[in-house]
């Protein structure tokens, strides 16, 4: 047989995706047989079914025979609805033609890495951070330079430092406000620093925002809305964390940069030709329709921010801070870990094993979360309450 590609070792995967499954493959042969059950306090996936209006304007679009392609950007009610939106918390003059609607978050990431990137082009890249911006980037041959969030900024990281790594190959920034997985929001300041260094330098910008609404304090920033930047800047969101419609599939790229805009719809084109017609249709009820529920999830998802931030800073060897935006808490473990000789990751099993509890290594994110694990608080406050004792039943006797 003739090999395969020689870019497909670089390519990378969600080790979250890993860790789940082996989750249910121990919760299956090994707990089931004695009536036991895993906890899951890792996972990203909205703790909530998609609003009823949605899921009504896609079974309208079914029934109105919407089953066909659309052109490669999305309909043209969509986009619109798109450009408004985002121009309601960029402040920048977004137009219909500004958008190229995909299938869910990650295409824009891959059309816009693939769009820029050559063999040994460097991406600065904060870390930890979603690995799927350092995979893409090395399946391309580009160079990953990761930045460490600092706990101690409430995970924000140095604009100083960032400059320090631009070389004449450095030729993207990544930015993930709110983020996952550390749960921080960038401060405006540290957003005009960017912005200035962007332009200084003349580098391109990825700013994943699909946590916008998720904010419990303070403000989001869109970095597109600094001076400069929204030439530079594709901004990508989607329904799936705020409306959570992650089975709907659908997101989008928007840039006032015309030549971006026509690649991310180029690579489109070739990729998936168009979004479904049916998620696009719910898509724009999510955008135009009630806002109700969204104001609703973000109320409860803050009490159990708040239940689970006072839960773990009880048990014995966590620390962590109450993240302002997202739904994830990164819980700093090295008092465990150096306590009992292990490492993050073997924490983490052995708190699968002996706590029933699922949550995730910080090294899954990148070298920087090797003293952390990631928890997130999308489920109900009673399995938090459930998880988060057993996990401090499991510690105490170990940190004596």
């Amino acid at each position: 047989m003739k090999p395969f590609s020689k870019r497909m070792p670089r390519l990378g995967t969600e080790n979250a995706f890993a860790v789940i499954g082996k989750a249910k493959k121990f919760e299956r042969e090994i707990l089931k047989p004695q009536s036991k059950h895993l906890v899951y306090l890792q996972i990203g996936e909205p703790g909530f079914d998609a609003p009823k209006n949605v899921n009504e304007a896609a079974i309208k679009a079914i029934r109105e025979n919407q089953t066909h392609y659309t052109t490669t950007p999305g309909i043209p009610e969509l986009r619109e609805a798109i450009a408004l939106s985002t121009v309601r918390y960029t402040g920048v003059d977004y137009k219909p033609e500004d958008v190229v609607v995909v299938a869910g978050g990650k295409p824009i990431m891959f059309y816009m890495i693939n769009a820029l990137i050559d063999e040994g082009d460097e991406v600065i890249i904060p870390n930890p951070a979603y690995p799927i911006y350092g995979s893409v980037t090395e399946y391309l041959g580009g160079k990953v330079v990761p930045i460490p969030l600092k706990e101690e900024n409430e995970f924000n990281f140095s604009a100083e430092e960032m400059e320090k790594r631009i070389t004449p190959r450095t030729k993207l920034v990544i930015i993930n406000s709110p983020q996952n997985p550390t749960g921080g929001v960038f401060s405006r300041e540290l957003m005009k620093k960017i912005a200035i260094i962007a332009v200084k330098n003349d580098l391109w910008v990825l700013s994943d925002e699909i946590y916008n609404e998720m904010v419990h304090e303070g403000e989001h920033v869109s970095i597109a809305s600094m001076p400069g930047m929204a030439e530079r800047t594709v901004v990508l969101n989607g329904c799936s964390k705020t409306y959570a419609m992650t089975g709907y599939r659908i997101g989008w790229g928007v840039t006032k940069n015309k030549e971006m805009a026509k690649y991310l719809e180029q690579l489109a084109c070739n990729d998936i030709s168009c979004v479904s017609t049916i998620s696009q249709y719910a898509a724009l009820e999510a955008l135009t329709g009630p806002q109700d529920e969204v104001k609703r999830m973000l109320q409860e998802y803050k009490a159990r921010r708040d239940l689970m931030v006072k839960m773990v800073n009880e048990i014995p060897g966590m620390r962590c801070h109450s993240p302002k935006g997202a739904f994830y808490l990164m819980v700093n473990v090295k008092q465990i870990t150096d306590k009992l000789g292990i490492t993050a990751a073997e924490l983490c099993d052995r708190i699968m094993k002996e706590a029933n509890v699922l949550i995730l290594p910080g090294t899954v994110f990148g070298l920087f979360g090797d003293d952390f694990v990631r928890f997130s608080y999308v489920s109900t406050q009673e399995t938090i309450v459930e998880g988060l004792t057993r996990i401090k039943n499991f510690l105490v006797p170990l940190m004596k």
